[in-house]
């Protein structure tokens, strides 16, 4: 069989997150089904990582192996006309059989869309509301304390498996804070993230934000390693996993 790899991007509002549920109405559901009708056989996929419901992905990463003969481009198209208009396929390529959407990624870089006050119903599904002003300046403060190498278990869920518990170590390579007006983005790239670690770093930073958390505290919480209540995990709307990187 061949390894194929695909990218693929999806509004997350109405799924169960990425990962395959009981309920079969998850991102990996809906792609293996679509999936399946083409290939005529099932088929499982392997993500670069879950993402939560409601959150969306820009460009997920999954693979699979078939002795599919047609090439990526009628694939693509196939699952196009399979697949509903929330999940688009954006490329589709044979790889070695070495390579593993999950564990072959070197880093991944996510986003949060923020919108200070209500977003009219045309955004509201792509942003994160927040109903108060934020000091960005110390939030920006605050985020420089991620970069380099840190153990950020005090980020990761208060409860779930985590596959990726037993390796909290991670690699920051860039923190970015960026907008004007009323719509502000942050951006958080790092050698891999863990369980909800990208939300709960986001709940932490709009402490120190509104002022109930100073940057020095920030650091003192990464520091300890371990989750206090100043960590909030900030709800789903808004999260994006914009890019996964590989060799």
């Amino acid at each position: 069989m061949k390894r194929w790899k695909c990218v693929c991007a999806y509004d997350g509002t109405s799924f169960t997150g990425w990962q395959s549920q009981p309920s079969h109405d998850s991102v990996q559901d809906i792609i293996e089904a679509a999936l399946a009708r083409i290939l005529k056989a099932d088929v499982r996929i392997h993500g670069s990582g879950r993402t939560d419901a409601g959150v969306h992905a820009m460009a997920q990463v999954f693979h699979f192996d078939s002795d599919w003969k047609h090439g990526g481009r009628k694939l693509t198209a196939a699952l196009g006309a399979q697949l509903p208009l929330s999940i688009r396929i954006q490329s589709t390529c044979l790889v070695d059989k070495e390579f593993h959407a999950r564990y072959s990624a070197l880093a991944k870089r996510y986003h949060y869309r923020i919108f200070l006050g209500q977003a009219d119903p045309f955004e509201t599904r792509y942003c994160l509301s927040i109903p108060y002003q934020l000091n960005v300046q110390v939030m920006r403060s605050a985020g420089d304390f991620l970069l380099g190498g840190h153990d950020f278990s005090a980020f990761s869920a208060e409860n779930g498996a985590d596959p990726d518990k037993g390796h909290p170590v991670k690699d920051f390579r860039a923190f970015q804070l960026s907008g004007r007006g009323k719509r502000l983005r942050v951006s958080f790239e790092a050698s891999g993230f863990l369980y909800k670690m990208v939300r709960s770093l986001t709940g932490a930073l709009l402490r120190v934000g509104q002022g109930k958390l100073s940057p020095e505290e920030f650091r003192s919480i990464l520091n300890s390693r371990t989750r206090t209540k100043d960590v909030v995990t900030a709800g789903p709307r808004g999260l994006f996993l914009e890019k996964v990187y590989y060799n």
